[in-house]
């Protein structure tokens, strides 16, 4: 969750660079935007969606190639190795699960769902349309 919260705020950071302070026209003092008016200027997409809709069309491109591919391994491959004390690191396998929770489509077999390229391509672009919202 912090990685997010850093992103927007670098993401807001380097937008304000952008836009610079801007003069109100009634009190004629400099002053720096706020997020909602910095994101009426600036209408992009936000860009934790767009990772997460790029993220979900690799994936799609991956699992067609199944076994086959040292890729494919990364994705659902499990370590060998004996990992460090501590939390466990994530697996794109879990971000991916975690990602099609939050457009509810979380109770299914993904990888299944996945090689259906219909299906996949239907699920990105849900994962698209909520990036423009």
């Amino acid at each position: 969750m912090s990685e997010k919260n850093r992103l927007r705020a670098f993401e807001k950071r380097v937008l304000r660079k952008i836009s610079g302070p801007k003069k109100d026209k009634v009190t004629g003092e400099w002053r720096r935007l706020y997020n909602k008016k910095l994101y009426t200027l600036y209408c992009s997409p936000n860009n934790i969606w767009v990772i997460k809709s790029r993220r979900m069309r690799w994936v799609g491109h991956v699992t067609c190639m199944k076994g086959r591919s040292g890729a494919y391994r990364v994705l659902v491959g499990r370590p060998r190795d004996k990992r460090p004390l501590g939390r466990p690191r994530h697996k794109w396998e879990d971000n991916i699960k975690k990602d099609l929770h939050e457009v509810e489509w979380g109770g299914m077999d993904w990888i299944i769902q996945a090689q259906h390229r219909d299906r996949w391509q239907s699920l990105v672009n849900v994962v698209m349309s909520l990036c423009i919202l």
